[in-house]
């Protein structure tokens, strides 16, 4: 029997991130936010919660050697891997900061970028309100965030997969901050640029259970008494021995300040 500590343990966060961006689906929305910012040589660009500097090198690829790159993130540990990786980039600095109190001037930056970061954070709009104050007039912000209430999971067992979204959804504390992010940067002053959903699927068990924990979280569900481990050892077992459908919607929004 598999120890219950290590099946509800928390994967580390930058292994997760480095294979979430490595997906397909991670490759073609990212490629797709930088896009829609329309970055150009020699622009002013932070990324806003850059963890370890994941997507550091393609702003930075983006905006040239006279441009310059900084990632902002609260973790010491996402900074020290982030600075490290970029140690012979010049146009790419990292610092620790939190996106509630930016460390950076009144209208300094023209491109800004949140990714995965804003169904974290204490208060959304607040921090939306930050990235607004340091853009310039005309600048872009690009956010990609997920819509968690939209996660499923095929099955024959419906009450199963359903209770296994409920649960996973209810352990983030924004799951809803993707269909929210038009509201709350309308509200804050920005004007709403493009609004995109993407679907994200998976269709190997491997994939859909390193991005959407379906065995750690259903772990922590039947810890929790949301599931029975009989009805989830049924669960996982057919979806590891056959078809695998599972997904849900992430919604990339481009605003200006």
């Amino acid at each position: 029997m598999t120890d219950p500590a290590v099946a509800t343990a928390a994967p580390d966060q930058i292994a997760y991130m480095d294979t979430a961006a490595g997906t397909r689906v991670g490759l073609d929305y990212k490629r797709r936010l930088v896009d829609a910012l329309d970055l150009r040589p020699g622009q002013v660009t932070v990324d806003l919660g850059c963890g370890p500097g994941t997507d550091l090198a393609r702003l930075a690829d983006a905006v040239g050697p006279d441009g310059s790159v900084l990632g902002i993130d609260h973790e010491p540990r996402m900074v020290t891997e982030a600075a490290r990786r970029f140690a012979d980039r010049p146009n790419v600095s990292v610092r620790t900061g939190d996106l509630h109190d930016l460390p950076l001037a009144d209208a300094s930056v023209d491109r800004a970028r949140v990714d995965r970061v804003l169904q974290h954070v204490s208060t959304p709009e607040r921090a939306l309100a930050e990235a607004r104050r340091v853009l310039r007039p005309g600048g872009l912000l690009g956010m990609a965030e997920p819509d968690w209430d939209t996660l499923a999971v095929a099955d024959e067992d419906v009450h199963t997969s359903r209770r296994f979204a409920h649960f996973s959804a209810g352990r983030v504390r924004n799951a809803t901050i993707g269909r929210q992010l038009v509201r709350l940067a309308t509200d804050v002053g920005f004007r709403i640029r493009s609004v995109e959903p993407v679907a994200v699927m998976f269709r190997d068990f491997g994939t859909a259970d390193q991005i959407l924990g379906l065995r750690r979280n259903s772990a922590r569900a039947v810890q929790a008494g949301e599931l029975t481990e009989a009805d989830v050892q049924a669960w996982l077992h057919r979806l590891e021995t056959g078809p695998v459908l599972a997904g849900f919607t992430f919604y990339l929004v481009t605003v200006e300040a």
